[in-house]
């Protein structure tokens, strides 16, 4: 009989938990210059109603409610949420009738409830939901999100900018080299110059203007910058086909070029966004 060859997958060495927070005191902070241009050229304010799709742990929600706005916010990753309820929520974890942040496990229907007044701002920040299949599962959330904003209101799409002005991406081929597409497909690709306005149109958008921003992803040493990039999920197929030992050392290898005589650790990037219409 032919032996049958058969991969066996070791667990990661580190828990959910131990992720999410990684991405809440590590990566996120890296998209905050995102996060600023678009609330600065939307004149985000008091008269805002803001719904946060894939809203992490919350930083940019903290920022638009910081400026006045109401915010709500809906993440499949209940790590994530539970942080950003710790960031958002009165400490009972429960906002009261007239608290002006509210958030949902899930998606859009989590938050807005029948008689709730519709969204002025639809976000959806992460790089990531704009490639590969997640692209055609935020297409059905952006529509749903559409069903509860205002007639005009804008929705913000982010993606990642030209691959030659990302120094992240060549951490990034890694998780896609790694991945087995046939059982655990990668969530990061390269950009292509019109996927932000294909998903708008696909979500029944309108496309109406765009912009770039830099996001330098900066760490203080090597541990730092595998903690954070591991944080953002994009290594997880890969994590899954192979071993966390194996992603952990080939991702070491990509980041070494960019590691600096100080011991930190320094990609630049731009990011692009785009705005759409209801």
């Amino acid at each position: 009989m032919t032996p049958t060859l058969v991969r066996r997958h070791r667990p990661s060495a580190v828990s959910p938990g131990s992720r999410a927070r990684d991405w809440a005191e590590i990566q996120e902070r890296m998209l905050v210059p995102l996060y600023e241009a678009v609330y600065q050229r939307l004149e985000v304010g008091p008269d805002t109603r803001l719904l946060g799709l894939g809203c992490g742990s919350g930083l940019a929600l903290l920022m638009a409610s910081a400026r006045g706005a109401h915010v709500c916010g809906v993440d499949t990753d209940a790590g994530r949420l539970a942080l950003a309820g710790e960031r958002l929520l009165p400490q009972d974890g429960h906002a009261s009738p007239g608290h002006r942040v509210r958030l949902g496990q899930g998606g859009p229907a989590s938050v807005a409830g029948p008689g709730d007044p519709a969204f002025t701002l639809v976000t959806a920040f992460d790089p990531l939901y704009c490639a590969g299949d997640d692209a055609r599962h935020l297409a059905a959330a952006l529509s749903e999100a559409a069903g509860h904003a205002a007639y005009g209101a804008p929705v913000v799409l982010a993606g990642w900018g030209p691959q030659e002005r990302c120094a992240a991406s060549g951490a990034l081929r890694v998780a896609a080299r790694l991945a087995d597409p046939m059982c655990a497909p990668s969530r990061w690709r390269p950009s292509g110059r019109d996927d932000l306005e294909d998903l708008a149109r696909r979500a029944g958008l309108r496309p109406d203007g765009s912009g770039r921003v830099a996001c330098p992803y900066g760490y203080a040493d090597m541990g730092s910058a595998l903690r954070g990039m591991l944080s953002t999920g994009a290594f997880d197929a890969a994590i899954e086909a192979t071993d966390e030992e194996q992603v952990t050392k080939e991702l070491t290898e990509a980041l070494h070029p960019h590691l600096r005589h100080d011991g930190t650790v320094w990609l630049p990037n731009v990011f692009r966004y785009l705005i759409a219409r209801v």
